[in-house]
């Protein structure tokens, strides 16, 4: 099968259609109850056949399926062309245990994934080959749920799966499927699951049908995931935990990215690049020296690219909340340098597409999917976890402390910066350590209260900087709406300078830094 990686993402399906959907098994001779009023609104509309023929596509080592990813070519039903299924990747489940999952359509037939589509899974593909994997017939018995006005808020299927192998049926399932669209109150799922129970349908399970389909080794875990530790756990162990947790931030958020869904993707994207990089100095003791040189400076590339776009959101939410606070005179003329922003913003995230798209990157997260799978460690990894971690975060932490004993009594906007750079390092080495030293979560906690005033603290400066870079041209009313701007950035500015310290001291206090001591 062509599964070329040329051209851009084709956004053919834009955000994706939100899938809320509960499955449940069913025995042959199962009918399907009565669900007219199955909820006082809804009434049972009429029954409809399809025969549908859906051939599934993962990589040699089911890479996607076990991410809980599915991408098929179906036909029938009124389809014909390819879906890619996206779980939510936190594990949040639906209502009656049910899942949640975003679906993108891309035209096109049998013989090539769409390049759209690949764009979009170009993060867990990479490099390896696309092929069918299953071939899936299914006969589908669908009946609809209207609402008073006879407008459809969600579906029953009752399908009868023939998995095929060649011309030869090498499986049969029945399964119901209930679907419920996104702005449906989730009662309906609730009601019509619990009236299908009752009936004799088994319990729910989100077991899609492409795994039960390939069997055991569609259940294997991701290629990345995070071991789980407990009181035994070496150096190592936490090693290999916040490697892998920074590596997957950064693969399940790759295609909110490419889809442009808003800011926070991209944050969390860079957030696993600036951990992963946090991880390396936290923990160099425990690795071998040089492991990490060959991407170390590719992760800090990929954190440039990504923070030019979320440099510009941050701006973007900090002035929107600004002018929601000036009159409607003031507001007319403050939308310029919104539409200002918004074109440098358009600008950054085009060279954070492209970036996405070259070999650089692919190469990147081949090198980032190795080490998460296997860190190189030095014989002190064997070291138990809970007796070494606190001399490791130790360092972080007195660099941070040594940079807050510096500063004068009114530090420079330049000081704090600084002081907000070392807080960071110091949270993300504490929150390393919590997994298995609790007093660690603690302290990171604080920390981060401590990070939060002097970011704010610095996104003031910054949009205050912006702002009068940008009004140098302009005139009149527009000039007038950009000096209000300013001395709001400033008014925010200067209250920040006098919560941080307090900040600061609940961070330093001997009862939530006392852990790092012994």
């Amino acid at each position: 099968m062509n599964a070329s990686s040329g051209g851009s993402a084709e956004h053919d399906a834009g955000p994706g259609h939100l899938e809320r959907e509960v499955k449940l098994a069913a025995w042959p001779g199962f009918a399907l109850p009565d669900l007219d009023r199955v909820v006082p609104w809804v009434n049972a509309g009429a029954a409809s056949e399809d025969v549908l023929d859906a051939v599934y596509v993962d990589t040699p080592d089911l890479r996607l399926v076990r991410w809980g990813i599915t991408v098929r070519h179906r036909q029938g039903g009124g389809e014909d062309g390819w879906t890619v299924k996206l779980p939510s990747f936190d594990g949040t489940e639906g209502s009656a245990g049910g899942l949640a999952r975003a679906e993108h359509a891309f035209p096109g037939d049998v013989a090539a994934v769409p390049p759209g589509a690949l764009e979009l899974l170009r993060a867990f593909v990479r490099r390896a080959e696309l092929g069918p994997v299953a071939h899936l017939h299914t006969r589908r018995r669908t009946l609809a749920l209207l609402d008073g006005g006879g407008r459809p808020v969600g579906e029953v299927d009752d399908d009868e799966v023939s998995v095929l192998d060649g011309e030869r049926v090498a499986a049969r399932f029945r399964e119901i499927e209930v679907e419920i669209g996104p702005s449906v109150p989730a009662t309906l799922l609730d009601a019509v699951v619990a009236r299908l129970r009752e009936a004799g349908a088994g319990a729910p399970d989100p077991t899609p049908k492409l795994v039960r389909a390939l069997g055991p080794r569609a259940l294997a875990a991701p290629e990345v995931s995070s071991p789980e530790l407990g009181d035994e756990a070496t150096v190592g162990d936490v090693v290999r935990h916040a490697m892998a947790s920074g590596v997957r931030r950064i693969l399940v958020h790759d295609p909110l990215v490419r889809l442009d869904t808003g800011a926070e993707a991209v944050h969390q994207m860079r957030v696993g690049t600036r951990r992963l990089r946090s991880d390396l100095r936290t923990f160099h003791r425990v690795l071998e020296p040089g492991w990490a040189d060959g991407w170390r400076d590719e992760l800090k590339w990929l954190a440039g690219v990504l923070g030019e776009v979320r440099d510009a959101d941050v701006l973007d939410e900090r002035l929107c909340a600004a002018c929601r606070q000036l009159d409607r005179t003031d507001t007319a003329h403050a939308t310029i340098l919104l539409r200002r922003l918004g074109g440098h913003r358009a600008a950054a995230y085009e060279r954070l597409s492209a970036a996405l798209q070259a070999d650089r990157y692919v190469a990147l997260l081949d090198q980032l999917v190795a080490a998460a799978a296997a860190p190189a460690l030095v014989a002190e990894a064997e070291e138990p976890a809970r007796e070494a971690l606190p001399e490791l975060v130790r360092k972080p932490w007195r660099k941070l402390v040594e940079e807050v004993a510096g500063l004068p009594d009114d530090p420079p906007d330049e000081a704090l910066h600084h002081v907000r750079i070392r807080a960071k390092r110091a949270r993300y080495a504490a929150e390393a350590a919590s997994v298995v030293v609790p007093k660690a979560a603690r302290h990171a906690k604080a920390i981060a209260g401590l990070q939060g005033v002097l970011g704010d603290h610095h996104d003031a400066v910054v949009a205050e900087q912006w702002l009068r870079s940008e009004a140098a041209e302009l005139h009149g009313s527009d000039a007038v709406a950009a000096g209000v701007l300013v001395a709001a950035q400033r008014a925010d500015a200067a209250r920040l300078r006098g919560e941080w310290r307090s900040a600061w001291k609940e961070a330093s206090r001997r009862k939530v830094a006392g852990w790092l001591h012994g």
